[in-house]
């Protein structure tokens, strides 16, 4: 059987297709992926913590975006666009496009079942070649469950996972406190 081959992309090539797309792509190593749709409880999710952090950090010179924002790993040829990001002034950015940040604190993916283990995986090591990433948050869509990784001072990363409704998660890096009970407002899980 034949395959198509994929040609490969410098990341000049990719940022300049990606700028003028209408859809978004992830750049890995060469390859472009396009990225999939998502659910109405995904969407809820992140409109939910992207608007708790957006209060907590008005007036802190920090930024917070959703998924139309891209991030790109240094230690790795790696541009992606998390659920969400939160990176604070004076920002680092790729160029003056300043549409890919190079310096985010907190990272946000609400996982899925066909990126659960990416976003566990290679992504997170991906986004650990960013010096200023700090905290990465996977948030279950189908569950009350957080887990909740942060980086100590010696640059090892610990991990807490949360699952009550009245559990509060600590983003230190932020000074900021995340609620379980706001991420999940009106999620609904099927029995």
């Amino acid at each position: 059987m034949a395959t198509a081959s994929v040609p490969f992309l410098t990341p000049e090539e990719y940022l300049a297709i990606e700028r003028q797309a209408d859809h978004r792509s992830e750049y890995v190593n060469g390859q472009m992926f396009a990225m999939a749709g998502g659910s109405a409880r995904r969407a809820r999710i992140i409109s939910n913590v992207q608007a708790t952090l957006y209060n907590q950090l008005e007036g802190k010179g920090c930024d917070v975006f959703s998924s139309d924002f891209r991030v790109q790993s240094a230690g790795a040829s790696v541009y992606t666009y998390p659920d969400i990001v939160v990176f604070c002034s004076p920002a680092s950015f790729l160029d003056d496009q300043r549409d890919t940040v190079t310096d985010a604190i907190l990272i946000v993916e609400v996982l899925s079942p066909s990126t659960k283990n990416y976003d566990r995986g290679e992504k997170f090591e991906y986004y650990r070649s960013l010096p200023s990433f700090s905290e990465y948050l996977l948030v279950h869509q189908d569950a009350w469950r957080v887990e909740h990784y942060a980086r100590c001072a010696d640059g090892k990363w610990i991990f807490q996972e949360y699952s009550a409704p009245s559990d509060l998660i600590e983003l230190a890096s932020l000074g900021c406190t995340l609620p379980l009970s706001r991420v999940f407002n009106r999620v609904t899980f099927e029995q």
